[in-house]
């Protein structure tokens, strides 16, 4: 390795451990918040309702405001070719241009609440509907906040800002929690009945857009610092650096924007199933806590290195990275969906099972883990491959993409759900994104004049191989262990749940340290010498 390599490397391994700690730390709050909402609310009216109302409003949060989001996307990859006394007026035209549109956007849901319910949750209990409905009017100006937290993340990542990016999402986590904490103070154990679930879900709203704004302002005040924009109204849309956000933002906003489709279309076939949408929320955070912190970690540091590799001269290393991002996916990925699908019922009976979620629920949810631990390689690695595309400037390829993916989710949801009920919608969404990941592969390989796939496909294989005699290595632990200790008691869940997940962490370690993948392995030494100097 030459020394440039050696320093290209330790400032990956040197970000991503930043943004490791940072996202770990979010997510543990995030993991709180759930915990939170299911101890109170369980299955019942309240979070329900809140599944059905945070589908737009919500989902323009993580999608546009979210790390790795589009407007996020959109703006690294231009303001990571261009000088710094750029950014503050490339910035605040943007800011303009997106925050018009979305305040359009907010008072649409303000006014067609009703209709939205309607349309996703055509089975709800009229008490249910009249909670969501509610929840859909106070949530919508997230739309707005959401727009401008992504493009203040896109700004701060491209000044090589990562701390905040990855620890500020907590905020939301928070004021959920304080408002459940003081509705638990004044109502005691009388906050599960269903006489109050409308008092609940109004706390969720409220809480979940006080969480937005306050992310905003923590955010705004750094950018104010560094001298990259303020609030003032800027309308030079037709100034070339404008014109190159417009042209990446737009058809990648559109293209997330097919998400709440997909989502609202799996919610329309689990609507007849009783609690399936909130135990999809409660599913979908036991994921995504493990797959922020590793995303983050892979795409936070390789965004701006694939925006400045996207020249033809630069294909090589592009490549090179590409291939990287992968790996780094893969490893990562494929035993955490093994450890998932083996140990979801003792993961779901840790974190959930109190007050009241029952274990009816804990059925549901774990039945739901396992479906998503199936696909957490293809849902990363799709991320890899589109954000590369948005370093060449070309975002109508995944938009395209997108299109097509919301008839082939619509499809499989029909096709899955009478065999499998709710879990097959999950794998629905597998199948979903193992197409985009293979589709976007084939026009990547035409784009950059071929691909190596023989040396990119053989390692993944036995990565993936290794996966699985990890997860029954950890699921023969767990029945050894069941035998001997039994299955009750908080203390006996947690201790075969981690024995459990040691060995087969230990087994694919091993199994993927004789593979002697090298970017794997000078990933691993430079996080390591990181957090023992530290």
């Amino acid at each position: 390795m030459t020394n440039q390599e050696q320093k290209t490397s330790r400032s990956f391994a040197g970000i991503a451990g930043i943004v490791a700690a940072a996202t770990l730390i979010s997510k543990v709050f995030g993991l709180v918040r759930q915990q939170a909402i299911a101890a109170a609310f369980g299955v019942g009216a309240a979070a329900t309702a809140y599944s059905y109302a945070y589908i737009i409003p919500g989902f323009l949060l993580v999608l546009l405001g979210g790390v790795n989001g589009p407007l996020h996307s959109a703006v690294v990859s231009v303001l990571a070719k261009r000088k710094q006394e750029e950014a503050a007026p490339l910035v605040e035209t943007v800011t303009t241009l997106v925050g018009g549109i979305l305040l359009l956007v907010t008072v649409a849901q303000i006014f067609l609440a009703d209709n939205i319910v309607d349309i996703v949750g055509h089975g709800l209990q009229e008490k249910t509907r009249a909670i969501a409905i509610q929840q859909i009017q106070i949530m919508a100006p997230m739309a707005l906040f959401a727009g401008l937290i992504g493009i203040g993340f896109g700004t701060l990542n491209a000044a090589n800002q990562y701390w905040l990016l990855s620890i500020s999402p907590l905020l939301s986590s928070v004021t959920v929690v304080i408002g459940i904490g003081i509705m638990a103070l004044q109502l005691g154990k009388d906050i599960i009945k269903p006489e109050y679930a409308f008092i609940g879900g109004m706390v969720l709203a409220w809480g979940t857009l006080g969480g937005a704004i306050l992310q905003w302002l923590v955010q705004l005040i750094v950018q104010w610092r560094l001298g990259l924009g303020t609030l003032r109204l800027r309308f030079d849309f037709q100034s070339p650096g404008v014109q190159e956000v417009i042209r990446v933002m737009t058809p990648a906003t559109i293209s997330s924007g097919m998400m709440p489709i997909n989502v609202a279309t799996d919610l329309y076939f689990a609507s007849p199933i009783p609690g399936a949408a909130a135990g999809f929320n409660y599913a979908n955070l036991l994921v995504q806590t493990p797959l922020g912190i590793i995303s983050n970690i892979i795409l936070l540091p390789l965004l701006p290195i694939f925006a400045k590799l996207a020249e033809p001269e630069n294909w090589p290393d592009l490549k090179l990275r590409i291939r990287q991002g992968l790996l780094l996916t893969a490893v990562t990925m494929l035993p955490l969906g093994a450890l998932l699908v083996t140990l979801s019922v003792p993961i779901v009976q840790v974190i959930y099972e109190r007050g009241a979620f029952k274990q009816d629920a804990t059925k549901l949810v774990s039945s739901l883990l396992i479906s998503y631990g199936i696909g957490m390689f293809a849902y990363l690695g799709r991320d890899v491959l589109v954000r590369v595309f948005y370093a060449l400037g070309d975002g109508q390829t995944p938009f395209r993409i997108s299109i097509f993916n919301i008839l082939l989710n619509a499809l499989l949801d029909w096709f899955f759900v009478k065999p499998f009920g709710a879990p097959g919608l999950v794998l629905a969404t597998v199948g979903v994104n193992c197409s985009s990941m293979l589709m976007l592969l084939f026009i990547l390989d035409r784009r950059l004049n071929g691909l190596p796939w023989r040396e990119w496909g053989l390692p993944i294989l036995g990565l993936t191989a290794g996966s699985v005699v990890a997860g029954i290595a950890s699921f023969g632990t767990l029945v050894a262990s069941q035998q001997l200790l039994g299955k009750e008691g908080l203390f006996v869940l947690i201790l075969q749940l981690c024995v459990s997940g040691l060995v087969g962490i230990a087994v694919f370690a091993a199994i993927a340290s004789f593979m002697r993948i090298p970017e794997v392995n000078t990933f691993v030494v430079r996080m390591r010498q990181r957090f023992l100097k530290r």
